[in-house]
């Protein structure tokens, strides 16, 4: 028998409910494709609350050491306390271990209600910087020391004029952001997906996203022989225009290479003319390391828990086996999860006048294997 080892962390909030739910699918879904044959060993790691009850630390060593030997971890939405030194346990782990790539496939589930007319139309992947941008977490208060320091050192450098402002810089490099784009060529090869489209502000920012958008094009043509051979179209979009075309045309659209945050905007904006991002799988993907994740949050505001809809973690558990190369068990997995939904089976968020709890959908998923 193959063992085959993956670190998953609880989560916060709905976390424990989620995942309990996906774990039985993920388990169910192996022993049904494999027989036997090859079993998961799953490795437990402690990060956010129950972390800190447990070993007094929000993201201990042990924790990182785990994910670094091992490789692929799964995990649930992480809280992070105010006060607790880190603005976001889920920027920490992707920055710590240099899970430079956030991908995020969006595409609709039949039976699941939208807003838009046509979210069929929607079948993209969104290619996030993980690692600069804003999310690099560079700035002062204002009024700080820090803050003040920085605008008189611009006054006196640049003849820049600020007054009593907040100060926050936004790196955008050609190494990291070449790496992206590469990872992007990657998947479309792999994928037979056949447009890459660069979302940047560079009329405005021309030296952050304008950069961003030339040395995406640049690592294109470094690799022309293979974006030729594989008939890949790579274009640009502002990202303004970006969410009106994401509106009126999504079927133009494949793979979207973006800086952080204009992915964080557009990824979300994406789940939502698909039903939002409790049905959205993610995964934090860098050169040794993968971390997959839910895209929503602990979602403090579910009364039970219990009802809370594992949809998200659970396809985030299908791009993990993908990336394992256990292709039947994904595919497995996510048409019987599209079957119950087509039939009516469903958490409340998707199905209000007779959901069903997480375990309960889980099993309805696992019934559809045969």
């Amino acid at each position: 028998m193959e063992i085959i080892d993956i670190v998953y962390i609880e989560g916060d909030g709905i976390g424990p409910f989620v995942m309990e739910a996906a774990m039985k699918v993920w388990n169910a879904a192996v022993g049904y494709v494999y027989n036997g044959s090859k079993k998961i060993n799953w490795i437990e790691a402690y990060a956010g609350k129950k972390s800190l009850e447990k070993n007094g630390s929000l993201l201990p060593d042990e924790t990182l050491k785990k994910l670094k030997e091992v490789k692929v971890g799964i995990k649930g939405p992480l809280e992070t306390p105010v006060g607790s030194g880190y603005r976001s346990l889920n920027v920490a782990l992707r920055q710590k271990l240099d899970l430079y790539a956030c991908i995020r496939p969006v595409k609709y589930i039949p039976g699941i209600k939208a807003p838009v007319k046509s979210p069929e139309n929607v079948d993209i992947v969104i290619f996030r910087e993980n690692t600069e941008d804003v999310y690099a977490g560079i700035e002062w208060e204002e009024n700080s020391k820090e803050a003040i320091e920085v605008i008189e050192f611009l006054n006196e450098k640049f003849k820049i004029n600020l007054h009593n402002a907040s100060i926050g810089i936004k790196p955008i490099s050609e190494f990291r952001t070449k790496r992206l784009m590469k990872m992007a060529i990657d998947y479309a090869v792999k994928n037979n997906r056949k447009k890459i489209t660069i979302v940047h502000k560079g009329n405005i920012m021309k030296y952050t996203e304008g950069n961003f958008r030339k040395w995406c094009y640049e690592i294109a043509e470094e690799h022309k022989d293979l974006i030729d051979k594989n008939s890949i179209e790579i274009n640009d979009v502002i990202a303004d225009n970006m969410f009106q075309q994401l509106l009126l045309k999504p079927e133009k659209y494949d793979i979207l290479v973006t800086p952080n945050l204009n992915g964080d905007y557009l990824s979300d904006a994406a789940a939502a003319q698909v039903g939002g991002i409790g049905i959205v799988p993610g995964g934090n993907i860098g050169d040794e390391i993968a971390l997959f994740e839910p895209t929503h949050g602990t979602a403090p505001a579910i009364k039970d828990p219990k009802m809370a809809n594992p949809t998200s973690l659970i396809l985030s558990g299908v791009m993990m086996f993908e990336y394992l190369e256990m292709k039947e068990v994904s595919s497995l997995i996510e048409n019987s999860l599209k079957k119950c939904i087509k039939s009516g089976i469903a958490t409340k968020d998707i199905m209000p006048d007779n959901p069903v709890s997480a375990v309960k959908f889980a099993a309805k998923i696992i019934e559809n294997f045969n």
